[in-house]
């Protein structure tokens, strides 16, 4: 857990930083709010899927389906900032700020998992 966690925030740095040399300071909060939902969002993914392991069969389904749930919210989530207060989440860094975190974490989800 406290991997996912540490690679989560450096992450977050990292994508900030590229989203705000890229497209300016407009990008940092927006950049950083969702680079930190997102690495929430997968330490509890994380959780749920590390949890059905060493269960029968039918208990790591489960735990991996919510996972993708709360995947799916946090889409949604980005999506309804965005609509919401298009002023302070623009739609490209606050997309790139949640999936630039999203994505490397649910691959190394995947290699903890095997």
């Amino acid at each position: 857990m406290t991997r996912v966690l540490a690679a989560g925030v450096a992450l977050t740095v990292l994508v900030t930083a590229l989203l705000a040399r890229w497209l300016g300071d407009g990008a940092l909060v927006p950049a950083a709010v969702f680079g930190f939902i997102a690495t929430g969002i997968q330490a509890v993914a994380h959780r749920l899927a590390l949890v059905g392991l060493d269960q029968p069969r039918m208990v790591f389904p489960k735990g991996w389906l919510y996972g993708m749930g709360l995947r799916l919210a946090g889409v949604v989530l980005v999506a309804v900032a965005v609509v919401a207060k298009r002023s302070v989440f623009p739609p490209l860094p606050t997309a790139f700020g949640f999936l630039g975190v999203l994505v490397p974490l649910l691959f190394l989800e995947l290699r903890a998992t095997r």
